[in-house]
């Protein structure tokens, strides 16, 4: 069964990351001591540095092996892969490695060590990323290769034919790679042999005893409409007996959060329709401090490139080179968001309306350029530090289109219960420009719902990879 098969393959895991950081270790110590030295100049031993023999450095293995293990843990590194995104991991990696060298350098800086190479821990962070990473990346291709053999599957059975079938099929078979195969549907109300993308209702909910018993399940699912409720605690109480893991997906999982806030009123659990964490003044504080101290630093690094760009907006075409327009913010507030001009001058009943597409006339050649690569956006940096943006939220948008919006698309205000920002989850995720507002607010909502300062960081990071430049900016 899956659960054996993960419990098996987590050990392996553990296993092999004890591996990677001894290897990890021993490969920098090799390149620090005996390449490194040898032909660059930066790596050439200070006078407070000495050539320990390998042994000296092999003793510190006996504390790092397990405290790096310890904080994989708990950076999450050891649950099951099949529905995790290979860039989530990495970044886990990334933070985890990140906590370990600087527990590290606290240790030896706090029992005044100061003869342990600081340049080897440098070299040793970024060799046990980078082995880390490329052992993960040859394990998912491993255990895709065998899944789509049609070994290594989770069986799953459904029961019920809601709007939440449909919405849970559609994600399996938009994923293959997480190893699921759905033997079928029980429903009442679908005629047997009804199929969704090739998934066949099999019988009724009273058959669903006979399937447990005749059938090797990892999982039911359970994802009856609203109006079938009735018949959930008996169908629970079936799949409870049968021992196998089951789950539920909601009917009305539309206004659902993805992650529920719940409280419990002596044992009557209550969920909140919408959890907002920055509702709450400390996690706004420590945002805002992060965008202060992000922003400043943001401005630093891109002063030469945003100079350049100023210039070449004024030689190449008349008009302003700061552009400005009234977006909406949190809690509905009016504000001016600045860009650099990338369009030609247009009066404001023209542009408050207006949607950029591709090829669009008003757009000049430079405007092309720094649409595509995200550089006309560097001037919200200053709204940042204003306080009107965040560097990462929801995207802010035009009074008319908010309007509009609000009235054809469920759930769209609550976008801004929180700031908007530079950028955001579903800019990263490529929904941005002319591409579905529906997406990119389910993707606000998922960002809204589940803030930390760490999902923040990680957006950040992920924006150099996939936000400054995507096909949908024009």
């Amino acid at each position: 069964m899956i659960k054996d098969n993960q419990k098996t393959f987590n050990r392996l895991h553990v296993l092999m990351d004890a591996c990677i950081i001894v290897i990890s270790y021993l490969l920098t110590y090799y390149l620090r001591f005996y390449i490194l030295l040898k032909y660059i100049p930066f790596f050439r031993l200070s006078e407070n540095e000495y050539f320990y023999s390998v042994q000296k450095y092999a003793e510190s293995l006996i504390f790092i092996v397990p405290l790096y293990l310890f904080i994989y843990y708990f950076a999450r590194l050891y649950t099951p892969k099949r529905s995790m995104r290979r860039v989530s991991e990495a970044f886990n990696i990334i933070i985890a490695n990140t906590f370990g060298i600087a527990v590290q350098t606290s240790f030896l800086y706090l029992t005044k060590e100061f003869d342990i190479s600081r340049k080897f821990l440098g070299l040793f962070y970024l060799t046990n990323i980078a082995l880390s990473m490329l052992a993960r990346m040859i394990i998912m291709q491993i255990l895709r290769y065998f899944r789509r053999k049609g070994y290594n599957l989770k069986h799953v059975l459904m029961v019920g034919y809601g709007q939440s079938a449909e919405a849970y099929i559609d994600r399996i078979f938009s994923n293959p790679q997480w190893g699921y195969y759905i033997h079928g549907i029980l429903d009442d109300t679908i005629e047997v042999g009804t199929m969704y993308k090739k998934v066949p209702v099999i019988g009724s909910t009273d058959h669903l005893e006979a399937f447990l018993s005749k059938m090797d399940l990892d999982e039911i699912v359970i994802t009856m409409s609203l109006k079938e409720y009735d018949k959930l605690e008996k169908i629970v109480a079936i799949c409870e007996k049968s021992g196998v893991h089951t789950k539920f997906v909601p009917d009305y999982y539309s206004f659902m959060p993805t992650t529920p806030y719940t409280e419990d009123i002596f044992g009557l659990p209550v969920i909140n329709i919408r959890n907002v964490p920055l509702s709450n003044f400390t996690n706004r504080l420590i945002k805002r401090i992060v965008d202060i101290v992000g922003a400043c630093i943001a401005l630093i690094i891109f002063s030469i490139p945003m100079l350049l760009v100023a210039m070449l907006i004024k030689l190449t075409s008349p008009g302003p080179i700061i552009f400005s327009q009234i977006r909406i913010g949190r809690h509905n507030k009016e504000f001016k968001m600045y860009k650099f001009r990338s369009m030609t001058v247009q009066s404001e009943n023209e542009e408050k309306k207006a949607w950029t597409t591709s090829k669009d006339p008003r757009v000049t050649g430079i405007g092309k350029f720094i649409r595509k690569t995200s550089l006309d956006e560097l001037p919200q940096l200053f709204n940042v530090l204003k306080g009107d943006m965040s560097l990462v939220g929801p995207r802010p948008e035009r009074p008319y289109f908010v309007d509009k919006f609000k009235e054809e698309i469920p759930r769209y205000m609550i976008k801004h219960q929180v700031a908007p920002g530079l950028t955001g989850w579903a800019q990263i995720n490529g929904y941005r420009g002319d591409t579905s507002i529906k997406k990119r607010i389910e993707h606000d909502l998922y960002y809204i719902e589940n803030w930390s300062i760490w999902l923040d960081f990680k957006i950040i990071f992920l924006t150099f990879f996939k936000g400054f430049i995507n096909k949908n900016a024009y």
